[in-house]
């Protein structure tokens, strides 16, 4: 059984034995504790800044089938669309102007989006922005995709294993999909030299606890820089959408927070959107937690209320200075700041 105890010894020593973490994770009568050892942990490497990234969400065609994603390729409902480079850089330019320093390209995977043109993109978003950093999150691609993306520019690359069970993998997604090309694609990200961000869901249907503890011991393994983990939100127009499915908790995707802030002390862990759709506080609350990044969103409008991979997303009609102007006011009223800068991860711990 689990005590204030353990959570000391995870505050010392980084790690616990499975069943410590299965009853950490199981258990809210520790939570507090929890959160402020996890935000001491933060404050030892990060101090009270919070990093901002721009995310532009470019495209929402993809030629995958998630059973939880609104923006599968299956889904009729969907509105779909691409901006242009000049659209991209247009919304990079008035990011830069607003104090961003990195850019987040966030796409389904797109197949009119080739590597030749990803790579076109990447490489006018250096020259233009030599001072910033450039990160992907475009899926599954080849190790030489993903080393043109390097040698183009792009310096990060996010990309959620979503789980790291092959039984629950398979719940998840269609048969072409493969739990081991995900994990290939992250340790070829890593091999090549990008920052890496992997993560998963946080009450996604089927999920059990020992589910979540593969995905601690597989994150452990991979040993990324950055770590994004959100609660999963049903999308009306799929197959999760349309069954009984409950919606991941607040509670426990804070707790997990906590838990990977300790594990990895070094490591950017954003508070997410979705963090921030299912409670009014909740990107807040995951600062508190030990996150130590929030995404403002850069996508244009129009755009932006199209890229829906879950029900009743926040942020679908502030303009990027609203945005930029909420973003540092709600991260100033519970004691942080926000850092413009690039934002990279401290030395490993």
């Amino acid at each position: 059984m689990i005590n204030e105890l353990t959570i000391k010894n995870l505050y010392r020593e980084s790690d616990l034995s499975d069943s410590e973490i299965l009853d950490l994770i199981q258990t809210s009568e520790y939570d507090k504790i929890l959160y402020d050892a996890a935000d001491r942990k933060r404050k030892e490497l990060y101090g009270n800044g919070v990093y901002i990234r721009a995310l532009i969400e470019f495209t929402n065609y993809c030629k995958n089938d998630c059973y939880y994603c609104g923006i599968r390729r299956s889904n009729r409902e969907a509105i779909r669309y691409r901006l242009t480079i000049d659209e991209i850089m247009a919304a990079c330019d008035a990011g830069y102007k607003q104090g961003f320093r990195t850019f987040v390209l966030q796409g389904g995977e797109d197949q009119y989006f080739t590597d030749e043109r990803v790579c076109d993109i990447v490489s006018k978003i250096r020259r233009t922005y030599p001072d910033c950093a450039i990160t992907l999150s475009i899926g599954e691609k080849s190790r030489d995709g993903y080393q043109a993306f390097f040698d183009a520019g792009a310096n990060r690359y996010l990309l959620r294993h979503e789980t790291a069970s092959d039984s629950h993998y398979k719940k998840l997604h269609p048969k072409e999909m493969k739990l081991d090309n995900r994990k290939r694609c992250l340790f070829d990200l890593k091999e090549i030299g990008f920052q890496v961000g992997a993560g998963f869901m946080v009450g996604s249907p089927f999920q059990e606890p020992q589910h979540i503890l593969a995905d601690l011991r597989f994150l452990q393994e991979l040993n990324p820089d950055m770590i994004g983990i959100g609660p999963f939100i049903s999308q009306c127009n799929t197959p999760f959408g349309q069954g009984n499915y409950k919606n991941g908790s607040v509670e426990l995707t804070l707790r997990l927070i906590s838990i990977l802030r300790l594990l990895f002390p070094a490591a950017l862990i954003p508070a997410t959107t979705a963090l921030g759709t299912i409670h009014p506080q909740g990107r807040e609350l995951g600062i508190k937690a030990g996150a130590n990044i929030v995404m403002p969103n850069l996508t244009p409008l129009e755009a932006r209320r199209n890229y829906l991979l879950y029900d009743n997303k926040i942020c679908l009609a502030e303009d990027l200075a609203m945005c930029r102007m909420d973003t540092e006011k709600r991260i100033n009223s519970i004691g942080y700041k926000v850092v413009v800068g690039v934002g990279n991860p401290v030395k490993k711990w």
